[in-house]
Protein backbone atom coordinates (compact mmCIF):
# COMPACT_ATOMS: atom_id res chain seq x y z
CA UNK A 1 0.00 0.00 0.00
CA UNK A 2 1.40 3.36 -1.01
CA UNK A 3 2.18 5.89 1.67
CA UNK A 4 1.96 8.77 -0.76
CA UNK A 5 -0.86 11.22 0.04
CA UNK A 6 -3.57 11.76 -2.56
CA UNK A 7 -2.86 14.64 -4.86
CA UNK A 8 -5.96 16.49 -3.61
CA UNK A 9 -4.51 16.57 -0.06
CA UNK A 10 -1.03 17.69 -1.06
CA UNK A 11 -0.14 21.31 -0.24
CA UNK A 12 1.94 23.00 -2.89
CA UNK A 13 3.81 26.18 -2.34
CA UNK A 14 2.19 27.99 -5.19
CA UNK A 15 -1.31 27.41 -3.82
CA UNK A 16 -0.39 28.46 -0.28
CA UNK A 17 1.52 31.58 -1.03
CA UNK A 18 4.90 30.01 -0.50
CA UNK A 19 4.21 28.53 2.96
CA UNK A 20 4.44 24.84 3.72
CA UNK A 21 3.69 22.67 6.78
CA UNK A 22 7.39 22.57 7.48
CA UNK A 23 7.46 26.33 8.04
CA UNK A 24 7.63 26.83 11.80
CA UNK A 25 5.45 29.97 11.67
CA UNK A 26 2.56 28.44 9.77
CA UNK A 27 0.18 28.36 12.82
CA UNK A 28 1.00 31.79 14.26
CA UNK A 29 -1.82 34.20 13.54
CA UNK A 30 -0.53 37.37 15.20
CA UNK A 31 2.00 38.91 17.56
CA UNK A 32 0.89 40.38 20.91
CA UNK A 33 1.41 44.10 20.41
CA UNK A 34 0.10 47.36 21.84
CA UNK A 35 -0.65 45.74 25.20
CA UNK A 36 0.64 47.52 28.33
CA UNK A 37 3.03 45.58 30.56
CA UNK A 38 1.72 44.34 33.91
CA UNK A 39 1.80 46.98 36.63
CA UNK A 40 3.99 45.26 39.20
CA UNK A 41 7.41 45.47 40.81
CA UNK A 42 7.09 49.20 41.39
CA UNK A 43 7.28 51.27 44.58
CA UNK A 44 3.79 52.28 45.70
CA UNK A 45 5.17 55.04 47.93
CA UNK A 46 7.96 56.63 45.90
CA UNK A 47 5.76 56.63 42.78
CA UNK A 48 3.04 58.63 44.58
CA UNK A 49 4.12 62.28 45.08
CA UNK A 50 0.81 63.23 46.70
CA UNK A 51 1.17 60.56 49.39
CA UNK A 52 4.78 61.56 50.07
CA UNK A 53 3.78 65.21 50.43
CA UNK A 54 0.98 64.49 52.89
CA UNK A 55 3.24 62.28 55.00
CA UNK A 56 5.66 65.19 55.37
CA UNK A 57 2.91 67.74 55.98
CA UNK A 58 1.55 65.44 58.68
CA UNK A 59 4.80 65.53 60.68
CA UNK A 60 5.71 61.95 59.74
CA UNK A 61 9.00 62.65 57.94
CA UNK A 62 10.63 60.30 60.44
CA UNK A 63 8.79 57.42 58.70
CA UNK A 64 9.92 58.16 55.14
CA UNK A 65 12.55 55.43 55.01
CA UNK A 66 10.29 52.69 56.37
CA UNK A 67 7.39 53.83 54.17
CA UNK A 68 9.64 53.62 51.10
CA UNK A 69 10.57 50.05 52.05
CA UNK A 70 6.90 49.26 52.62
CA UNK A 71 6.02 50.74 49.24
CA UNK A 72 8.54 48.47 47.51
CA UNK A 73 6.97 45.42 49.14
CA UNK A 74 3.36 46.37 48.39
CA UNK A 75 4.21 47.02 44.73
CA UNK A 76 6.03 43.70 44.33
CA UNK A 77 4.54 41.02 42.08
CA UNK A 78 4.47 38.61 45.03
CA UNK A 79 2.12 40.71 47.17
CA UNK A 80 -0.03 41.72 44.21
CA UNK A 81 -0.53 38.02 43.53
CA UNK A 82 -1.54 37.50 47.17
CA UNK A 83 -4.37 39.96 46.56
CA UNK A 84 -5.66 38.06 43.55
CA UNK A 85 -5.32 34.68 45.23
CA UNK A 86 -7.03 35.77 48.46
CA UNK A 87 -10.09 36.70 46.40
CA UNK A 88 -10.06 33.64 44.16
CA UNK A 89 -11.87 31.47 46.73
CA UNK A 90 -14.51 32.55 49.21
CA UNK A 91 -14.01 31.62 52.88
CA UNK A 92 -15.67 28.35 53.96
CA UNK A 93 -17.46 27.78 57.28
CA UNK A 94 -16.87 24.59 59.29
CA UNK A 95 -19.25 24.59 62.24
CA UNK A 96 -18.07 21.21 63.64
CA UNK A 97 -14.98 19.04 63.48
CA UNK A 98 -15.05 15.38 62.38
CA UNK A 99 -15.78 14.28 65.96
CA UNK A 100 -18.89 16.45 66.09
CA UNK A 101 -17.39 19.08 68.36
CA UNK A 102 -18.54 22.65 67.74
CA UNK A 103 -15.58 24.68 66.41
CA UNK A 104 -17.15 27.56 64.38
CA UNK A 105 -14.09 27.80 62.20
CA UNK A 106 -13.83 29.78 58.97
CA UNK A 107 -11.09 28.66 56.60
CA UNK A 108 -9.47 31.02 54.15
CA UNK A 109 -7.17 30.84 51.17
CA UNK A 110 -3.55 30.83 52.44
CA UNK A 111 -2.95 34.17 50.70
CA UNK A 112 -5.44 35.81 53.08
CA UNK A 113 -3.30 34.71 56.02
CA UNK A 114 -0.19 36.00 54.25
CA UNK A 115 -1.83 39.43 53.91
CA UNK A 116 -2.86 39.37 57.57
CA UNK A 117 0.62 38.39 58.74
CA UNK A 118 2.25 41.08 56.60
CA UNK A 119 -0.08 43.84 57.81
CA UNK A 120 0.29 42.89 61.47
CA UNK A 121 4.07 42.56 61.16
CA UNK A 122 4.15 46.16 59.95
CA UNK A 123 1.82 47.37 62.68
CA UNK A 124 -1.21 48.44 60.67
CA UNK A 125 -3.32 47.44 63.66
CA UNK A 126 -1.06 48.71 66.41
CA UNK A 127 1.93 50.92 65.49
CA UNK A 128 0.09 54.17 66.32
CA UNK A 129 -0.81 52.82 69.78
CA UNK A 130 2.51 51.13 70.51
CA UNK A 131 4.59 54.23 69.74
CA UNK A 132 2.35 57.29 70.00
CA UNK A 133 4.14 60.33 68.63
CA UNK A 134 3.36 63.23 66.34
CA UNK A 135 2.72 61.77 62.90
CA UNK A 136 2.05 58.21 64.12
CA UNK A 137 -1.52 58.13 62.78
CA UNK A 138 -0.38 59.74 59.52
CA UNK A 139 2.35 57.12 59.01
CA UNK A 140 -0.03 54.30 59.84
CA UNK A 141 -2.66 55.75 57.46
CA UNK A 142 -0.02 55.83 54.69
CA UNK A 143 0.73 52.14 55.22
CA UNK A 144 -2.96 51.30 55.24
CA UNK A 145 -3.40 53.34 52.04
CA UNK A 146 -0.71 51.28 50.33
CA UNK A 147 -1.74 47.85 51.63
CA UNK A 148 -5.39 48.43 50.76
CA UNK A 149 -4.29 48.75 47.14
CA UNK A 150 -2.99 45.19 47.39
CA UNK A 151 -5.98 43.60 49.15
CA UNK A 152 -8.70 45.53 51.03
CA UNK A 153 -10.71 42.59 52.43
CA UNK A 154 -8.25 41.56 55.12
CA UNK A 155 -8.20 45.18 56.26
CA UNK A 156 -11.51 44.64 58.07
CA UNK A 157 -10.08 42.72 61.07
CA UNK A 158 -6.95 44.90 60.94
CA UNK A 159 -9.09 48.04 61.19
CA UNK A 160 -11.31 46.71 63.96
CA UNK A 161 -8.34 45.54 66.00
CA UNK A 162 -6.86 49.02 65.70
CA UNK A 163 -10.16 50.71 66.48
CA UNK A 164 -11.01 48.71 69.61
CA UNK A 165 -8.31 50.39 71.71
CA UNK A 166 -10.18 53.68 72.48
CA UNK A 167 -13.33 51.71 73.38
CA UNK A 168 -11.59 49.19 75.64
CA UNK A 169 -9.87 51.99 77.53
CA UNK A 170 -13.28 52.75 79.03
CA UNK A 171 -12.71 49.63 81.14
CA UNK A 172 -9.10 49.67 82.40
CA UNK A 173 -9.10 46.16 83.91
CA UNK A 174 -10.44 44.57 80.71
CA UNK A 175 -8.04 46.64 78.65
CA UNK A 176 -5.10 45.54 80.79
CA UNK A 177 -6.03 41.87 80.37
CA UNK A 178 -6.11 42.09 76.57
CA UNK A 179 -3.89 44.99 75.46
CA UNK A 180 -0.56 43.18 75.18
CA UNK A 181 -1.95 40.57 72.80
CA UNK A 182 -3.94 43.14 70.81
CA UNK A 183 -0.78 45.18 70.27
CA UNK A 184 1.46 42.22 69.44
CA UNK A 185 2.88 42.29 65.90
CA UNK A 186 2.73 38.54 65.35
CA UNK A 187 -0.25 37.05 63.51
CA UNK A 188 -1.71 33.99 65.22
CA UNK A 189 -4.67 32.51 63.27
CA UNK A 190 -5.03 29.39 65.42
CA UNK A 191 -8.57 28.57 66.55
CA UNK A 192 -7.67 28.51 70.25
CA UNK A 193 -8.49 30.27 73.50
CA UNK A 194 -6.88 33.70 73.53
CA UNK A 195 -4.89 32.76 76.64
CA UNK A 196 -2.96 30.21 74.55
CA UNK A 197 -2.13 32.61 71.68
CA UNK A 198 0.66 35.08 70.98
CA UNK A 199 -1.67 37.73 69.62
CA UNK A 200 -5.37 38.39 69.04
CA UNK A 201 -7.63 40.28 66.67
CA UNK A 202 -10.82 42.03 67.75
CA UNK A 203 -14.11 42.35 65.87
CA UNK A 204 -17.44 44.08 66.40
CA UNK A 205 -21.06 42.85 66.49
CA UNK A 206 -23.79 45.48 66.60
CA UNK A 207 -26.33 44.92 63.84
CA UNK A 208 -29.48 42.84 64.26
CA UNK A 209 -32.19 41.92 61.76
CA UNK A 210 -34.94 44.10 63.16
CA UNK A 211 -32.91 47.27 63.74
CA UNK A 212 -29.99 47.60 61.36
CA UNK A 213 -28.29 50.89 62.14
CA UNK A 214 -30.89 51.66 64.83
CA UNK A 215 -29.08 49.70 67.54
CA UNK A 216 -31.53 50.84 70.22
CA UNK A 217 -33.88 48.24 68.76
CA UNK A 218 -31.40 45.46 69.53
CA UNK A 219 -33.05 42.52 71.27
CA UNK A 220 -29.95 40.64 72.48
CA UNK A 221 -30.10 40.44 76.29
CA UNK A 222 -27.24 40.39 78.80
CA UNK A 223 -27.69 38.85 82.25
CA UNK A 224 -25.14 39.38 85.03
CA UNK A 225 -23.49 36.18 86.25
CA UNK A 226 -22.88 37.70 89.68
CA UNK A 227 -23.36 41.21 90.96
CA UNK A 228 -22.83 42.77 87.55
CA UNK A 229 -21.29 46.14 86.85
CA UNK A 230 -18.29 47.44 84.88
CA UNK A 231 -15.73 44.76 84.13
CA UNK A 232 -17.99 41.96 85.38
CA UNK A 233 -19.19 38.82 83.57
CA UNK A 234 -22.58 38.57 81.86
CA UNK A 235 -24.27 35.93 79.74
CA UNK A 236 -25.53 37.16 76.38
CA UNK A 237 -28.51 35.65 74.56
CA UNK A 238 -29.60 36.80 71.11
CA UNK A 239 -28.45 37.17 67.51
CA UNK A 240 -26.28 39.39 65.33
CA UNK A 241 -27.04 39.73 61.62
CA UNK A 242 -23.70 41.13 60.44
CA UNK A 243 -20.51 40.04 62.17
CA UNK A 244 -17.49 40.78 60.04
CA UNK A 245 -14.29 38.78 60.47
CA UNK A 246 -15.87 36.06 62.64
CA UNK A 247 -12.48 34.45 63.25
CA UNK A 248 -11.46 37.36 65.45
CA UNK A 249 -10.62 36.26 68.99
CA UNK A 250 -13.15 38.55 70.65
CA UNK A 251 -15.86 41.04 69.71
CA UNK A 252 -17.27 44.23 71.10
CA UNK A 253 -20.98 43.40 71.28
CA UNK A 254 -24.03 45.52 72.09
CA UNK A 255 -26.75 43.97 74.26
CA UNK A 256 -29.61 45.15 76.43
CA UNK A 257 -29.36 45.25 80.22
CA UNK A 258 -31.85 46.68 82.71
CA UNK A 259 -30.17 50.05 82.18
CA UNK A 260 -30.33 49.91 78.37
CA UNK A 261 -27.90 49.20 75.55
CA UNK A 262 -24.52 48.17 76.96
CA UNK A 263 -21.18 47.13 75.49
CA UNK A 264 -19.42 43.82 76.17
CA UNK A 265 -16.18 42.16 75.16
CA UNK A 266 -17.16 38.62 74.14
CA UNK A 267 -14.33 36.14 73.38
CA UNK A 268 -14.70 33.17 71.03
CA UNK A 269 -13.38 30.85 73.74
CA UNK A 270 -13.95 30.96 77.50
CA UNK A 271 -10.93 31.35 79.82
CA UNK A 272 -11.22 27.68 80.84
CA UNK A 273 -10.57 26.66 77.20
CA UNK A 274 -14.13 25.64 76.37
CA UNK A 275 -15.98 27.03 73.37
CA UNK A 276 -17.99 30.15 74.15
CA UNK A 277 -21.47 29.65 72.64
CA UNK A 278 -21.02 32.39 70.07
CA UNK A 279 -22.19 30.28 67.15
CA UNK A 280 -21.85 31.11 63.46
CA UNK A 281 -25.04 30.29 61.57
CA UNK A 282 -23.87 31.05 58.05
CA UNK A 283 -21.49 33.24 56.07
CA UNK A 284 -22.79 36.14 54.01
CA UNK A 285 -22.58 35.73 50.24
CA UNK A 286 -21.25 39.18 49.38
CA UNK A 287 -20.79 40.73 45.95
CA UNK A 288 -17.45 42.22 47.02
CA UNK A 289 -15.04 42.02 49.94
CA UNK A 290 -14.76 38.36 49.01
CA UNK A 291 -11.58 37.48 50.87
CA UNK A 292 -13.06 38.57 54.18
CA UNK A 293 -15.76 36.53 55.92
CA UNK A 294 -18.94 38.11 57.30
CA UNK A 295 -21.45 36.06 59.23
CA UNK A 296 -24.74 35.71 61.05
CA UNK A 297 -24.20 34.64 64.64
CA UNK A 298 -26.26 33.39 67.58
CA UNK A 299 -25.27 34.03 71.19
CA UNK A 300 -26.55 31.20 73.36
CA UNK A 301 -25.43 32.29 76.80
CA UNK A 302 -22.04 33.54 75.61
CA UNK A 303 -19.85 35.00 78.35
CA UNK A 304 -18.97 38.65 77.97
CA UNK A 305 -17.34 41.31 80.13
CA UNK A 306 -19.07 44.68 80.52
CA UNK A 307 -17.04 47.59 79.12
CA UNK A 308 -18.01 50.83 80.83
CA UNK A 309 -21.30 51.43 82.63
CA UNK A 310 -24.55 49.64 81.89
CA UNK A 311 -26.68 51.67 79.51
CA UNK A 312 -23.69 53.54 78.06
CA UNK A 313 -22.85 50.98 75.40
CA UNK A 314 -23.53 53.16 72.35
CA UNK A 315 -21.18 55.88 73.57
CA UNK A 316 -18.49 53.27 74.25
CA UNK A 317 -18.69 51.49 70.92
CA UNK A 318 -18.87 54.78 69.01
CA UNK A 319 -15.25 55.27 70.06
CA UNK A 320 -14.50 52.20 67.96
CA UNK A 321 -16.86 53.18 65.15
CA UNK A 322 -15.20 56.58 64.76
CA UNK A 323 -11.87 54.89 64.08
CA UNK A 324 -13.33 52.37 61.64
CA UNK A 325 -15.08 55.19 59.77
CA UNK A 326 -11.76 56.97 59.43
CA UNK A 327 -10.29 53.81 57.92
CA UNK A 328 -13.21 53.70 55.47
CA UNK A 329 -12.13 57.14 54.22
CA UNK A 330 -8.50 56.05 53.82
CA UNK A 331 -9.60 52.73 52.27
CA UNK A 332 -11.83 54.38 49.67
CA UNK A 333 -9.09 56.86 48.78
CA UNK A 334 -6.75 53.87 48.36
CA UNK A 335 -9.15 52.14 45.96
CA UNK A 336 -9.22 55.36 43.95
CA UNK A 337 -5.43 55.54 43.87
CA UNK A 338 -5.05 51.96 42.64
CA UNK A 339 -7.64 52.59 39.92
CA UNK A 340 -5.81 55.77 38.90
CA UNK A 341 -2.45 53.96 38.88
CA UNK A 342 -3.84 51.21 36.66
CA UNK A 343 -5.43 53.47 34.07
CA UNK A 344 -2.62 56.02 33.80
CA UNK A 345 -0.22 53.11 33.32
CA UNK A 346 -2.54 51.60 30.70
CA UNK A 347 -3.09 54.86 28.83
CA UNK A 348 0.61 55.68 28.85
CA UNK A 349 1.36 52.49 26.88
CA UNK A 350 -1.79 51.87 24.84
CA UNK A 351 -1.93 53.47 21.39
CA UNK A 352 -5.04 54.23 19.36
CA UNK A 353 -5.74 56.52 16.42
CA UNK A 354 -2.07 57.38 16.01
CA UNK A 355 -1.10 58.32 19.58
CA UNK A 356 -1.04 56.92 23.09
CA UNK A 357 -4.32 57.30 24.95
CA UNK A 358 -2.63 59.55 27.50
CA UNK A 359 -1.72 62.00 24.71
CA UNK A 360 -5.29 62.41 23.48
CA UNK A 361 -7.14 65.51 24.75
CA UNK A 362 -10.44 63.90 25.71
CA UNK A 363 -8.77 61.05 27.58
CA UNK A 364 -6.46 63.56 29.26
CA UNK A 365 -9.53 65.38 30.54
CA UNK A 366 -10.92 62.18 32.04
CA UNK A 367 -7.63 60.99 33.54
CA UNK A 368 -6.81 64.35 35.11
CA UNK A 369 -10.31 64.60 36.57
CA UNK A 370 -9.98 61.18 38.21
CA UNK A 371 -6.54 62.11 39.56
CA UNK A 372 -7.95 65.32 41.06
CA UNK A 373 -10.69 63.32 42.75
CA UNK A 374 -8.15 60.89 44.22
CA UNK A 375 -5.89 63.70 45.46
CA UNK A 376 -8.82 65.41 47.20
CA UNK A 377 -9.87 62.16 48.86
CA UNK A 378 -6.33 61.57 50.11
CA UNK A 379 -6.05 65.17 51.32
CA UNK A 380 -9.18 64.90 53.46
CA UNK A 381 -8.16 61.50 54.83
CA UNK A 382 -4.70 62.75 55.79
CA UNK A 383 -6.13 65.93 57.32
CA UNK A 384 -8.25 63.67 59.57
CA UNK A 385 -5.14 61.62 60.39
CA UNK A 386 -3.47 64.84 61.54
CA UNK A 387 -6.47 65.46 63.79
CA UNK A 388 -6.05 62.00 65.31
CA UNK A 389 -2.42 62.78 66.09
CA UNK A 390 -3.24 66.12 67.71
CA UNK A 391 -6.67 65.61 69.28
CA UNK A 392 -5.30 65.18 72.81
CA UNK A 393 -3.42 68.48 72.74
CA UNK A 394 -5.49 70.72 70.46
CA UNK A 395 -9.22 71.18 71.02
CA UNK A 396 -9.81 72.42 67.47
CA UNK A 397 -8.38 69.19 66.05
CA UNK A 398 -10.56 67.07 68.35
CA UNK A 399 -13.73 68.92 67.41
CA UNK A 400 -12.87 68.95 63.70
CA UNK A 401 -12.34 65.19 63.82
CA UNK A 402 -15.80 64.58 65.29
CA UNK A 403 -17.72 66.07 62.38
CA UNK A 404 -15.04 65.79 59.73
CA UNK A 405 -15.01 62.00 59.96
CA UNK A 406 -18.74 61.81 59.18
CA UNK A 407 -18.30 64.24 56.28
CA UNK A 408 -15.38 62.29 54.86
CA UNK A 409 -17.05 58.93 55.36
CA UNK A 410 -20.13 60.15 53.48
CA UNK A 411 -18.42 61.88 50.56
CA UNK A 412 -15.20 60.00 49.83
CA UNK A 413 -16.85 56.60 50.15
CA UNK A 414 -19.62 57.66 47.77
CA UNK A 415 -17.20 58.97 45.17
CA UNK A 416 -15.11 55.79 45.05
CA UNK A 417 -17.66 53.62 43.14
CA UNK A 418 -18.11 56.33 40.49
CA UNK A 419 -14.36 56.69 40.05
CA UNK A 420 -13.67 52.96 39.81
CA UNK A 421 -16.41 52.58 37.21
CA UNK A 422 -14.99 55.42 35.11
CA UNK A 423 -11.55 53.84 35.39
CA UNK A 424 -12.92 50.60 33.97
CA UNK A 425 -14.31 52.51 31.02
CA UNK A 426 -10.89 54.07 30.36
CA UNK A 427 -9.54 50.58 29.72
CA UNK A 428 -12.46 49.52 27.52
CA UNK A 429 -13.29 45.82 27.39
CA UNK A 430 -10.11 44.88 29.23
CA UNK A 431 -11.33 46.87 32.21
CA UNK A 432 -14.16 44.46 32.96
CA UNK A 433 -12.06 41.32 32.61
CA UNK A 434 -11.32 39.51 35.87
CA UNK A 435 -7.63 39.31 34.94
CA UNK A 436 -7.60 43.03 35.66
CA UNK A 437 -7.79 44.29 39.24
CA UNK A 438 -10.46 46.85 38.31
CA UNK A 439 -13.52 44.58 38.66
CA UNK A 440 -12.36 43.72 42.18
CA UNK A 441 -11.93 47.41 43.01
CA UNK A 442 -15.38 48.16 41.60
CA UNK A 443 -17.06 45.45 43.69
CA UNK A 444 -15.16 46.60 46.75
CA UNK A 445 -15.94 50.29 46.36
CA UNK A 446 -19.57 50.29 47.67
CA UNK A 447 -18.59 48.40 50.82
CA UNK A 448 -17.05 51.34 52.66
CA UNK A 449 -20.04 53.53 51.80
CA UNK A 450 -22.44 51.04 53.41
CA UNK A 451 -20.47 49.58 56.33
CA UNK A 452 -20.06 51.55 59.54
CA UNK A 453 -23.14 53.60 58.69
CA UNK A 454 -24.54 54.27 55.23
CA UNK A 455 -24.82 57.73 53.70
CA UNK A 456 -28.09 58.56 55.44
CA UNK A 457 -26.66 57.50 58.79
CA UNK A 458 -23.72 59.87 58.31
CA UNK A 459 -26.15 62.69 57.51
CA UNK A 460 -28.21 61.97 60.61
CA UNK A 461 -25.01 61.85 62.64
CA UNK A 462 -24.09 65.29 61.35
CA UNK A 463 -27.48 66.67 62.40
CA UNK A 464 -27.09 65.18 65.88
CA UNK A 465 -23.62 66.64 66.24
CA UNK A 466 -24.84 70.06 65.14
CA UNK A 467 -27.54 69.91 67.81
CA UNK A 468 -25.60 68.39 70.70
CA UNK A 469 -22.05 69.58 69.97
CA UNK A 470 -22.26 72.91 68.15
CA UNK A 471 -18.58 73.40 68.91
CA UNK A 472 -17.82 70.61 66.41
CA UNK A 473 -19.67 72.49 63.67
CA UNK A 474 -17.86 75.65 64.68
CA UNK A 475 -14.52 73.83 64.33
CA UNK A 476 -15.41 72.88 60.76
CA UNK A 477 -16.47 76.46 59.99
CA UNK A 478 -13.25 77.80 61.53
CA UNK A 479 -11.28 75.41 59.34
CA UNK A 480 -13.16 76.55 56.24
CA UNK A 481 -12.81 80.24 57.08
CA UNK A 482 -9.07 79.87 57.67
CA UNK A 483 -8.37 79.74 53.93
CA UNK A 484 -10.66 82.51 52.76
CA UNK A 485 -9.13 84.62 50.04
CA UNK A 486 -7.13 81.79 48.46
CA UNK A 487 -9.61 81.22 45.61
CA UNK A 488 -12.60 83.26 44.47
CA UNK A 489 -14.85 80.27 43.75
CA UNK A 490 -14.03 78.84 47.17
CA UNK A 491 -15.20 82.05 48.88
CA UNK A 492 -18.43 82.20 46.89
CA UNK A 493 -19.32 78.59 47.67
CA UNK A 494 -18.44 79.05 51.34
CA UNK A 495 -20.79 82.02 51.63
CA UNK A 496 -23.54 79.98 50.03
CA UNK A 497 -22.90 77.08 52.41
CA UNK A 498 -23.02 79.33 55.47
CA UNK A 499 -26.37 80.73 54.33
CA UNK A 500 -27.75 77.22 53.85
CA UNK A 501 -26.54 76.13 57.28
CA UNK A 502 -28.18 79.17 58.86
CA UNK A 503 -31.58 78.15 57.45
CA UNK A 504 -33.18 75.62 59.86
CA UNK A 505 -36.08 74.74 57.53
CA UNK A 506 -36.20 71.13 56.29
CA UNK A 507 -32.61 70.52 57.34
CA UNK A 508 -33.07 66.76 57.56
CA UNK A 509 -34.54 66.70 54.06
CA UNK A 510 -31.60 68.79 52.76
CA UNK A 511 -28.92 67.05 54.77
CA UNK A 512 -27.38 65.08 51.89
CA UNK A 513 -26.86 68.30 49.99
CA UNK A 514 -25.40 69.98 53.08
CA UNK A 515 -23.06 67.11 53.92
CA UNK A 516 -21.83 66.90 50.33
CA UNK A 517 -21.28 70.66 50.16
CA UNK A 518 -19.43 70.68 53.49
CA UNK A 519 -17.26 67.73 52.46
CA UNK A 520 -16.32 69.36 49.15
CA UNK A 521 -15.48 72.59 50.94
CA UNK A 522 -13.41 70.69 53.53
CA UNK A 523 -11.48 68.91 50.77
CA UNK A 524 -10.76 72.25 49.15
CA UNK A 525 -9.68 73.72 52.50
CA UNK A 526 -7.30 70.82 53.11
CA UNK A 527 -5.73 71.30 49.69
CA UNK A 528 -5.53 75.10 49.99
CA UNK A 529 -4.16 74.92 53.52
CA UNK A 530 -1.58 72.19 53.13
CA UNK A 531 -1.60 70.86 49.59
CA UNK A 532 0.31 71.67 46.43
CA UNK A 533 -0.97 75.05 45.27
CA UNK A 534 -1.64 74.25 41.61
CA UNK A 535 -3.48 71.06 42.63
CA UNK A 536 -5.64 73.05 45.06
CA UNK A 537 -6.41 75.70 42.45
CA UNK A 538 -7.42 73.07 39.92
CA UNK A 539 -9.68 71.36 42.45
CA UNK A 540 -11.48 74.61 43.20
CA UNK A 541 -11.93 75.29 39.48
CA UNK A 542 -13.15 71.75 38.81
CA UNK A 543 -15.46 71.30 41.81
CA UNK A 544 -16.46 74.71 43.18
CA UNK A 545 -16.57 77.14 40.23
CA UNK A 546 -20.07 78.00 38.92
CA UNK A 547 -19.36 76.27 35.60
CA UNK A 548 -18.02 73.08 37.19
CA UNK A 549 -19.63 69.74 36.39
CA UNK A 550 -17.79 67.72 39.02
CA UNK A 551 -20.53 65.10 39.20
CA UNK A 552 -19.44 63.82 35.76
CA UNK A 553 -15.76 62.98 35.22
CA UNK A 554 -14.02 64.35 32.13
CA UNK A 555 -15.56 67.82 32.18
CA UNK A 556 -12.62 69.84 33.49
CA UNK A 557 -12.35 73.53 32.59
CA UNK A 558 -9.71 74.59 30.09
CA UNK A 559 -7.61 76.20 32.82
CA UNK A 560 -6.56 72.80 34.24
CA UNK A 561 -3.18 71.50 33.10
CA UNK A 562 -4.21 67.89 32.46
CA UNK A 563 -0.73 66.82 31.37
CA UNK A 564 0.76 67.93 34.68
CA UNK A 565 -1.73 65.83 36.63
CA UNK A 566 -1.11 62.77 34.47
CA UNK A 567 2.65 63.10 34.83
CA UNK A 568 2.23 63.44 38.61
CA UNK A 569 0.12 60.27 38.87
CA UNK A 570 2.17 58.00 36.61
CA UNK A 571 3.79 54.98 38.21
Amino acid sequence: MSSKAPESLTLNNAATGGFSPSNRFWAETHAVENQPPLLQDYNVFSSDPALQEWVCRGSAEWALSSLTEFGARTGAAELIEWGFMANAEKPVLHTHDRRGERIDEVRFHPAYHQCMAFSMQHGLHASHWREPRLGAHVARAARSYMMTQVEPGHGCPITMTSACIPALRHQPDVYAAWADKILDLRYDPRNLCHLEKHSVTIGMAMTEKQGGSDVRQNSTQAYPVGQGGPGQMYELVGHKYFVSAPMCDAFLVLAQTRAGVSCFLVPRWRPDGTKNPLQIQRLKNKMGNVSNASSETELRGALGWLVGEEGHGIAVILEMVAMTRFDCVIGSAALMRQAVAQITHHCRHRRAFGATLAQQPLMQNVLADLIIENEAALALGMRLAQCLDRQDSELHEKQLLRLGTALGKYWVCKRAPALTYEAMECMGGSGVMEESILPRLYREAPVNAIWEGSGNVQCLDMLRVMQRSPEALQAVLDELNSVRGRHAAYDVRLDRLLAELADPADMAYRSRHLVGAMALQLQAAALLQGGTDWVAQAFCEARLAPSSEGWLFGTLPRSVDCGAFIARALV
